[in-house]
């Protein structure tokens, strides 16, 4: 591997983790020293912080409540892919994008997006698969939400950013408010359609059940046994794997785009996705980021302490390398060498995944293990049922682990695992718990 060039390192490494991905679950296989996978496994970033919620902002798929904000502010999940690779009778022109919040929101408990923040879909037309993300978007879709009203209903509004250019649009193309669909009426989602630029979007918001899988459980008992602090274990197997997010809901913003929307008269194809929450500077009163999400698994794999994770959030996507970016950037770094990343590795890699933002090459199957650029990093977004957690766990440790034997159907006979059958139509994730 060192002797290769060095753009070619993550490829072979990210083509080696897809097609364990995409390969039967045969359980896990142990090759990294304890104290390097323990880094490992520590730097997946699913912490003690999703049963002790930590006293800091942080970011992860599940951050729990904490002093300065609810989980209605914090981010779990983003997906971006082709209606007709979900829905073979969908426009071949039209994209899906999913923004998830609010994690472990309980079975038949109403829960609100917050009426205080924006929450933002930034896009960028990228000029090639192996350009380096700006982290400049080109449109911004900001959606806002009321105060809930008696019918457990919020009203939306989306403002359409272009360059100094706005718009907010707050009623649907039949002239009624576009409204989240509220719990007791989930099994019939309300998809408001509005028209924007001459293009018209579809849009749902509200509750849906959590599409990720992780047996986070098993994680905590197998880290602390490489730790040092409890029994020597591995993953469980599929019969006795345990999901985390089964019977969880998350709110959902989910969003149908025709792909000419986003190309404003250009012939791009490929386009850079990413999402943050805003929220009021308690002092100055101006929305200040602090959510970020974009690749699944990047922030909470490359960054340990939380402080660092803070920073990350507020400021990725980015190009910048110094200040809080650099402090981020430099314990990278120290966590990829602790795995046994040469320096070169160490490089690549980093260049393959930040700034992070979620690439999304339109012209081929959507899948986060279907293609890669010449860096090494995924280009074809990420459908609701791709394993992202055995891609990062193989990243991770090198190979050593390359499963946690959860996936999103689960294993037949196991009731710890499953989730519903995603819809055949918009907004395809499953109806909530």
């Amino acid at each position: 591997m060192a002797t290769q060039p060095k753009r070619n390192i993550p490829i072979a490494l990210w083509h080696s983790l897809f097609q364990r991905a995409q390969a039967p679950k045969r359980g896990m296989k142990l090759g990294l020293t304890a104290s390097a996978l323990a880094v490992a496994l520590v730097a997946l970033g699913v912490t003690a912080t999703a049963v002790k919620p930590p006293v800091i902002q942080a970011s992860d798929h599940d951050d729990g409540d904490i002093d300065t904000r609810s989980r209605a502010l914090s981010l779990t999940d983003l997906y971006a892919f082709r209606e007709i690779d979900q829905n073979p009778n969908a426009k071949a022109d039209d994209l899906i994008f999913a923004i998830n919040t609010n994690p472990r929101s309980l079975a038949r408990q109403q829960y609100f997006f917050s009426n205080q923040a924006q929450y933002d879909l930034k896009l960028s037309r990228v000029s090639n698969n192996d350009a380096i993300p700006t982290g400049n978007p080109n449109i911004t879709l900001r959606f806002t939400f009321s105060q809930p009203n008696r019918n457990f209903q919020q009203r939306l509004s989306i403002t359409v950013i272009e360059g100094n250019k706005s718009r907010t649009i707050s009623q649907t193309t039949a002239g009624r408010g576009i409204l989240t669909t509220p719990i007791t009426s989930a099994g019939s989602p309300i998809v408001n359609s509005v028209k924007v630029n001459g293009v018209t979007l579809d849009i749902f918001a509200g509750l849906r059940e959590d599409p990720f899988f992780f047996d986070v459980d098993q994680f905590f008992r197998v880290r602390a046994g490489l730790a040092g602090l409890g029994p020597s274990v591995g993953f469980r197997t599929p019969e006795t794997a345990q999901d985390f997010t089964k019977d969880y809901n998350v709110n959902s913003i989910v969003v149908r785009i025709p792909r000419r929307l986003l190309q404003s008269g250009t012939q791009a194809t490929t386009f850079d996705a990413w999402t943050t929450i805003a929220i009021p500077n308690a002092r100055t009163g101006r929305f200040e980021q602090m959510e970020q999400f974009g690749r699944p698994g990047i922030n909470e794999a490359l960054i340990l302490t939380q402080t660092n994770l803070a920073a990350y959030n507020r400021a990725q996507p980015t190009r910048v390398t110094t200040g809080a970016v650099g402090r981020v950037i430099t314990e990278a770094k120290g966590t990829l060498k602790a795995l046994g990343n040469s320096d070169a590795r160490t490089a690549a890699l980093l260049k393959a995944l930040l700034p992070d933002v979620m690439r999304f090459d339109t012209t081929g199957a959507s899948g986060f293990a279907n293609a890669l650029n010449s860096l090494g990093a995924p280009i074809r977004g990420r459908k609701l049922e791709d394993d992202v957690i055995d891609v990062a766990l193989s990243l991770l440790s090198n190979g050593a682990v390359t499963t946690d034997n959860v996936s999103y159907a689960g294993t037949p006979g196991n009731p710890g695992q499953g989730h519903q059958p995603v819809l055949s139509n918009f907004p395809y994730l499953a109806t909530p718990n």
